[in-house]
């Protein structure tokens, strides 16, 4: 029968993540994968202020451990824009900003290493990166360094590059970032690459494949601190599922959690739609002066499973209507994760049959709510009562 309406009612401070278990729904031969890349990007909290620095980094990567955000599946310490000096050395390579990293960029990378993490770098597939601090242009860029860079960057010992789309000079995209894929290949360093193109030329259909293949590409624009921003994101990246293959991610861009634009309810919705949509979960506030409630937030090992989950596959949206979505996302061990996401800016009743989420109605199955982590029975189908803005989900195991 249906989970009692009472059982499974929300406050608006409650968010739920639910996956939907059905029996031999895995095919034998499921295909194995990286994951989604978890970790940090210091760009959403400090831009390019001073205080962005190495000794803010080595402060970030201690944070990873006291804060079990290691434990929890963070790997990547990635700094953004602005590690750079102005100009390249005489010989035309690469050089850290002397001030804000006096030690050097390896040495940062071996801290980071020692710490068993991963460190990330920053450059722009253009002459120059996007923010203009001097003279109104920005720091070197790869666009014709491609080889070079590669080779600098590798011997610093990078784990990952996120290559951003500024001043591009109208070079081809697909041209623009295989020849820094290609560069990457050539230093026998796995290297990470993540394509920021913003979506001007539809990443999705090209980066995920050969010559590029890239890990992650960006589907949007920039995302702010704000509700608005991170439902446009959704919205445009929600509809691509179709292009994500395992291994190979569609980015809405990094995660606001923590940064104080939106309430705990919006930051639940946000981290609970990136999971369901298997995107990049890169913590964009400073773990320095995190509050709990937002690292509790980032912490909820079950919802990061969903995002982690080794088939590798999209959330694919089965209803947009009247401010409702409904999101089925396969998982590995034959389990679907179920978002349920009220967008509207008032509170709504919203029922989803079990046949909506691929459930067969006759079974009788056990829900687990994954933000309360509490168990109710029912036939599969949800009755909820959503406050604005919040995204409900179950973990749903037949019994």
């Amino acid at each position: 029968m249906m989970a009692s309406p009472a059982s499974l009612r929300h406050t608006a401070a409650s968010l739920v993540l639910a996956v939907a278990t059905v029996a031999g729904a895995t095919p034998a031969s499921a295909p194995q994968a990286s994951p989604p890349q978890m970790g940090f990007n210091n760009w959403n909290s400090t831009h390019c202020r001073d205080e962005f620095n190495e000794t803010m980094i080595r402060g970030i990567a201690d944070k990873f451990i006291s804060l079990g955000l290691r434990d929890a599946g963070y790997r990547y310490v990635n700094i953004d824009d602005c590690w750079a000096n102005w100009q390249r050395d005489q010989n035309g390579k690469l050089e850290p900003n002397p001030k804000r990293f006096p030690s050097g960029i390896k040495a940062l990378a071996d801290y980071i290493h020692q710490h068993g993490l991963k460190f990330g770098l920053y450059s722009s597939a253009g002459t120059s990166t996007c923010e203009p601090l001097q003279e109104n242009r920005g720091f070197p860029g790869g666009l014709g360094h491609e080889k070079q860079d590669a080779a600098t960057i590798a011997s610093w010992g990078v784990d990952y590059l996120k290559y951003d789309n500024c001043n591009n000079q109208k070079v081809d995209a697909l041209k623009r970032y295989t020849a820094m894929a290609e560069a990457l290949r050539a230093t026998n360093r796995p290297i990470f690459f993540s394509v920021c193109e913003w979506g001007e030329n539809k990443p999705w259909t090209w980066a995920g494949k050969p010559p590029v293949d890239a890990g992650s590409w960006r589907t949007t624009g920039d995302i702010s601190d704000s509700y608005a921003s991170m439902l446009k994101n959704f919205k445009q990246n929600v509809v691509l599922d179709q292009y994500a293959t395992p291994g190979h991610y569609n980015d809405p861009d990094m995660l606001e959690v923590g940064n104080g634009g939106m309430t705990d309810v919006e930051y639940r919705s946000h981290f609970s739609l990136w999971s369901i949509m298997a995107a990049p979960l890169l913590i964009g506030t400073d773990l320095r002066t995190i509050k709990p409630d937002a690292l509790k937030i980032l912490l909820n090992k079950d919802v990061i499973a969903v995002d982690q989950d080794p088939l590798g596959v999209q959330g694919k949206q089965v209803r947009d209507a009247d401010g409702i979505h409904v999101i089925v996302k396969p998982l590995k061990d034959g389990s679907s994760a179920v978002a349920v996401f009220n967008e509207s800016d008032t509170p709504r009743d919203v029922t989803v049959s079990a046949s909506e989420i691929g459930l067969k109605s006759a079974s009788s199955y056990s829900l687990r709510d994954l933000w309360a982590h509490t168990q109710t029975k029912g036939d599969g189908s949800l009755k909820l009562h959503l406050q604005a803005h919040e995204t409900a989900m179950y973990r749903i195991n037949r019994r």
